[in-house]
């Protein structure tokens, strides 16, 4: 057994540490980040037409939650790996975050069509918390600092990872009819609610940690004022 585990560590190691094409941005850590992007619409396929896959209700449940499962993986994979191998950069700064908001966005906006029939509303909270710490993130980038992500947003990230875990895992007494429409709807649109809470909770949290930052970007040195005026 331990050969076993030897042997799997060192292609492992052998994998992280020749990243595609040889020393560029495209890291096998990287690399498993924009695996979240591409399930995106795939989850999305699925969900609405599964039969067209040849996929029946009863089965759509598990192949919703073997993307899910693959996505959470990469998601903890991806910063282990850059951790363990030396390999965080600022492309993975900005990179895991965005494709963690494409995933996730991407999910909640599913859920929002039937049979779960989350309110959109909801699903906005994670929107516009995203698009506000991801314009921030690009505008910090693009002038030579990359922000790093905060334990809140990490926590969150668990939070939607669970919430969107119970919601497919409720799919399951619904396709034997077990659990009625309304049902469904309702603790799934409670789970979104929480989560969606403690989003916003740490968004604003995020942008107070990071106020320097913030001003930075929002207010112009006299120089640049002057310059202006003139």
């Amino acid at each position: 057994m331990n050969t076993i585990h030897k042997n799997i560590d060192k292609r492992l190691d052998k994998l992280a540490r020749h990243p595609i094409g040889g020393p560029t941005m495209w890291t096998v850590a990287n690399c498993l980040t924009i695996i979240r992007i591409f399930i995106s619409p795939i989850f999305l396929l699925i969900y609405l037409q599964h039969d067209s896959f040849g996929i029946t209700s009863k089965g759509l449940p598990y192949a919703l939650l073997f993307l899910l499962s693959v996505s959470e993986l990469s998601d903890a994979l991806d910063g282990l790996l850059a951790r363990k191998y030396n390999q965080v950069t600022d492309l993975g700064k900005i990179l895991d975050p965005m494709a963690d908001s494409i995933y996730r966005i991407s999910v909640f906006l599913t859920f929002t069509q039937p049979p779960v029939n989350v309110p959109l509303v909801f699903v906005f909270i994670f929107l516009y918390r995203d698009s506000v710490i991801g314009m921030l993130r690009t505008i910090c980038a693009l002038r030579g600092f990359a922000l790093g992500a905060r334990p809140s947003g990490k926590i969150k990230a668990v939070l939607q990872g669970i919430s969107c875990f119970i919601i497919v895992l409720l799919l399951i007494p619904h396709s034997l009819g077990h659990l009625s429409n309304q049902a469904l709807t309702a603790i799934s649109s409670w789970c979104v609610v929480f989560t969606g809470l403690y989003a916003l909770y740490s968004g604003i949290e995020y942008l107070y940690a990071n106020r320097r930052h913030v001003q930075r970007v929002l207010i112009r040195n006299r120089k640049n004022a002057t310059v202006a005026h003139d």
